[in-house]
């Protein structure tokens, strides 16, 4: 019974610091696309963005995509998103990756957050060239990107009222295709 009395404590101690590690894959894919040549400059300049640490995508002649995400605006977190594609044609493989979408103003963030929000046809994505790695074990794997000044080398702009970035978090897909997402958003607190 002693030992349950210090192991207690120490188990709530630990599960209390990996709260904030399984919010930190917002936190560090914010700082990637902070730190990835010309996607940074939009966090000043945006009303608001929306932030996909992973979105899986998988295809042969007819694929898919979903990425679970949080929406930004004016730097405060205020509500969740998901994102979801389904596309037919010419692809084959999958891949992971992160995505960044920036709100030029308000009436744009509007229509996002309004509820069923998608790109059309002609919407296009800066693909952000990065370094990845990832690690399999028996225990799980990870995938890792890694985007700075250094190393990426990017060209954007808003295109009515967005801005599209992704960095590659791995794996070998022959469609880098953003058009055809449909979000979803949930505000906090409902």
């Amino acid at each position: 019974m002693r030992k349950l009395r210090f192991l207690l404590p120490a188990f709530a101690a630990m599960l209390l610091a990996a709260g904030p590690a399984l919010a930190d894959k917002y936190t560090d894919t914010i700082s990637l696309f902070k730190n990835a040549g010309q996607s940074g400059a939009f966090f000043g300049k945006s009303y608001g963005y929306a932030v996909f640490p992973t979105i899986g995508k998988a295809g042969l002649g007819v694929g898919g995509a979903y990425g679970e995400g949080r929406v930004y605006e004016k730097g405060k977190y205020v509500g969740d998103t998901k994102m979801t594609q389904l596309s037919i044609g010419w692809q084959a493989g999958g891949e992971g990756y992160s995505e960044m979408i920036f709100f030029q103003d308000k009436r744009s963030f509007d229509e996002f957050t309004a509820g069923n929000f998608e790109f059309g046809a002609n919407v296009s994505a800066v693909v952000i060239t990065a370094a990845a790695s990832g690690t399999a074990t028996t225990t799980g794997s990870t995938a890792t990107a890694s985007g700075g000044k250094k190393d990426a080398s990017t060209a954007g702009k808003y295109d009515k009222g967005t801005a599209i970035f992704v960095i590659s978090k791995g794996g070998l897909m022959y469609d880098a295709s953003v058009s055809g997402q449909k979000f979803s958003y949930k505000p906090l607190g409902k």
